[in-house]
């Protein structure tokens, strides 16, 4: 995705105002915006900022993309986002903005004046509503219930202070746009995987029509499960779409060790398998700072992957790590050897490898957990101390079409053998594993620790694959909101396994020691040993002197049902007293 400014100056007031922004011309008059194609294509290029994730702000924390996963129940992360420890009110949340949704409708409304083709003008309002489509389906996930806008409003406009509409208007609504854009949106593929294009509007439709068929299915408090089965059709219609079009496919290089890998270091989006990208490039100065967030002891949060989830990677031979009597009491340096190659492509093992040639473990320096996350950063350490990655982040691809498609069929009670071939196979053979039979019996520890509702060897199995390969793209809390899955985010944040206090440690077997976990630092310190002070506290040992670190321990996370829908901001209630407050949350 290509970063512009917008045409226009929007006149950014506060609240509810943002819905009717005037619109100034920063360097063209309106009509002169409407005046030409390369103009047209400038407006457009201002919405596509929308496309960064915002959801991590709104939980209290960054909005990098890299840090999808930082509110989730596979990663651990410096302090416990607001949102689930209690401190959380109407007074710190946000997201109740409409700027966005105000120039897009400013946008449909004056493209009928445009000079240009009707097959054009088709393709941009299918841009648009793209656009509006994934605005009010962040809205949705966010609220539920949001008023619908489809014109620009003014100041005198009476529906301003409105009441919100049902979630099943709004997504109806969503439906018909994101179906719009899939119908008129150019098809032509675009290789630099940075512009909205026909298979990018299906991927979003397919995202959508999953997130809203699976929330209403586990949701079954809001009464929609009537409509379940439409959205679950609509969801794989349009991944099947992608999949039949055979414009894109797997990044495989037969190079299991590097292919997942290169989708998140190139500079250049693998336009094979990526679909849209936020594009980045060092000849530009466009950068983004994953390095040094991800090996900074300040900046960022060390987001850090959790014990129970890398437990579900399972072997090369395709067999459960969980089905060996001592998984859990088995070192790190054992742990991960012999495991599906996505792994040593998401965290630092022992055998990693930076731009000095030198091995780099685990460094708890920048780790909670010892599971280091590296999947969006380089091996160029001068990058650590500036941000100045010049590497594209994913924003859709193959692989999440491939998923989509699976989980929707499952929840349809339609999955065959032949669609685990194309999807959870193809998956799994890209990552080096070698047994990828259709499952045939439910694996206890996946239901057991995280989905003990589901009896489904099949579905199981999907849900696995799509934590695994999605990890840190920042789909991990929509996933646990729209399965009924908040408990999970309750957790502490448990790491790896440690046999007892006071020893040194060599993480990658190189003969030197890499850490040791203490209770207070020795007299005597080994040079480049990381010492971890095991407080009691904040960090513990799960069996007191040995066993798994437990971070952030002292804190209670809560995520009661009410949670699975955001407050809306306190002074949005006062402005306008036709909002009512979500459940749960405090008011006026």
């Amino acid at each position: 995705m290509k970063s512009y400014n917008s045409i226009f100056l929007l006149l950014v007031l506060s609240s509810c105002s943002k819905l009717f922004d005037k619109t100034p011309g920063d360097r063209f008059t309106p009509a002169e915006a409407f005046s030409t194609e390369e103009n047209i294509q400038l407006y457009v290029n201002g919405f596509y900022s929308q496309l960064v994730p915002s959801a991590e702000e709104i939980y209290g924390l960054q909005g990098n993309l890299y840090f999808g996963d930082a509110m989730s129940d596979i990663a651990a992360i410096r302090d416990v986002p607001p949102y689930l420890h209690g401190v959380y009110s109407s007074n710190q949340a946000v997201g109740w903005d409409w700027g966005a949704l105000r120039n897009i409708n400013y946008f449909l409304e004056n493209l009928s004046s445009a000079n240009i083709s009707d097959a054009r003008k088709l393709h941009f309002e299918g841009v648009g509503r793209f656009f509006r489509a994934w605005f009010y389906y962040k809205k949705v996930k966010m609220f539920g219930d949001v008023p619908w806008y489809d014109t620009p409003l003014s100041p005198t406009d009476e529906t301003l202070y409105k009441a919100r509409d049902p979630r099943s208007v709004v997504m109806d609504l969503v439906l018909q746009d994101i179906n719009f854009a899939c119908d008129h949106i150019s098809d032509i593929k675009d290789n630099t995987s940075s512009t909205i294009t026909k298979w990018v509007a299906l991927a979003l439709k397919s995202r959508i029509c999953l997130f809203e068929g699976t929330y209403r299915r586990y949701h079954d408090e809001l009464g929609l499960t009537a409509s379940v089965d439409q959205w679950l059709n609509e969801a794989a219609d349009a991944a099947g779409k992608v999949m039949q079009s055979g414009s894109y496919s797997l990044n495989s290089s037969d190079n299991p060790k590097a292919d997942y890998r290169a989708l998140f270091v190139s500079e250049n989006p693998v336009s094979t398998e990526v679909i849209l990208a936020s594009v980045y490039n060092a000849n530009l100065r466009k950068w983004h700072t994953a390095n040094w967030a991800f090996t900074s002891a300040s900046l960022g949060p060390k987001l850090s992957l959790v014990k129970p989830f890398i437990n579900t990677y399972l072997n090369l031979d395709g067999s459960r790590f969980t089905d060996n009597p001592s998984f859990q009491t088995t070192g790190f340096a054992e742990e991960v050897k012999n495991r599906d190659h996505r792994l040593s492509q998401t965290i630092r093992l022992g055998d990693y490898i930076r731009s000095e040639n030198t091995l780099s473990p685990p460094d708890f320096n920048y780790t909670y957990t010892g599971y280091h996350f590296k999947k969006y950063t380089t091996e160029e350490r001068r990058l650590d101390f500036v941000g100045e990655n010049a590497n594209s982040i994913p924003v859709f691809r193959y692989a999440e079409i491939l998923l989509n498609y699976a989980e929707a069929k499952a929840e349809l009670g339609q999955f065959s053998a032949s669609d685990w071939s194309t999807t959870i196979a193809a998956l799994r053979t890209r990552a080096g594993i070698q047994n990828v039979d259709f499952p045939m019996d439910v694996d206890k520890y996946l239901q057991e620790n995280f989905f003990p509702e589901i009896n489904s060897a099949v579905l199981l199995e999907i849900r696995r694959e799509r934590g695994i390969e999605l990890v840190g793209e920042g789909l991990r809390y929509d996933d646990l909101k729209r399965w009924k899955k908040g408990e999970l985010l309750e957790r502490t944040y448990e790491g790896i396994y440690i046999s007892e206090l006071n020893t040194l440690v060599d993480l990658n077997e190189d003969g030197a020691p890499d850490v040791s976990f203490v209770n207070s630092l020795p007299a005597t310190q080994v040079p480049g040993v990381v010492y971890y002070i095991i407080d009691n506290d904040i960090v513990k040992l799960s069996d007191g002197t040995k066993g798994n670190l437990l971070w952030r321990a002292n804190i209670e996370k809560k995520y009661p049902d009410y949670k699975y829908l955001a407050p809306i901001p306190f002074n949005e209630l006062v402005m306008n007293k036709n909002l009512e407050q979500n459940e749960g949350w405090d008011k006026p």
